[in-house]
């Protein structure tokens, strides 16, 4: 299945977000053009640490072909990635801004995504920040809250399982839900 088979799944996987919210932020249709669209993703927050989720991340969307450029005050480069200390710093055009962070944190960051005139924003699972949404939606970015881009890409891809992991089971039945 490719992003362009019109297949979707939508799982929930325990949001706080209601049925319009997740319509509105969690819209599949966006979230397979960001995926598509995308070529350079800045990846706000990512760890040196390579058990902590935006690196492992940033790891899958790396041998996936993304250029991915970390964001990180604290450290001079990962993944083997200059890194920069915001994403003013960055001195190429940036497709897509994934959110590691808090979500106090995420008005500023959603301003530089602004600034840098970066296509689309993305808040990673448990990152929900509505107002600094709304605000990059009004600039004319495209907005993903809430959700875990490596899930959706490995959804979308046909690399993962519907509810974005890899089970490691192959079989040939055909599936009891739809």
């Amino acid at each position: 299945m490719g992003f362009g088979s019109g297949s979707s799944c939508s799982l929930v996987l325990n949001t706080v977000l209601t049925p319009e919210q997740r319509e509105h932020y969690q819209n599949t249709s966006i979230i397979q053009e960001i995926l598509k669209k995308s070529k350079t993703i800045a990846i706000v927050g990512m760890s040196r640490e390579s058990h902590k989720a935006s690196n492992m991340v940033a790891s899958y969307l790396g041998d996936e072909g993304y250029r991915i450029i970390p964001v990180n005050p604290g450290a001079d480069s990962i993944l083997g990635e200059k890194c920069y200390p915001d994403l003013l710093s960055i001195p190429e055009k940036v497709d897509l801004v994934d959110i590691f962070r808090p979500p106090f944190e995420v008005p500023s960051i959603v301003e530089q995504a602004i600034s840098i005139r970066a296509d689309a924003v993305w808040m990673q699972l448990r990152i929900i920040n509505l107002t600094a949404a709304d605000r990059a939606i009004e600039a004319g970015l495209s907005v993903v809250v809430d959700k875990c881009i490596k899930m959706e890409h490995g959804r979308y891809s046909g690399g993962l399982h519907s509810a974005g992991m890899n089970t490691g089971i192959i079989s040939a039945r055909r599936s009891h839900w739809r």
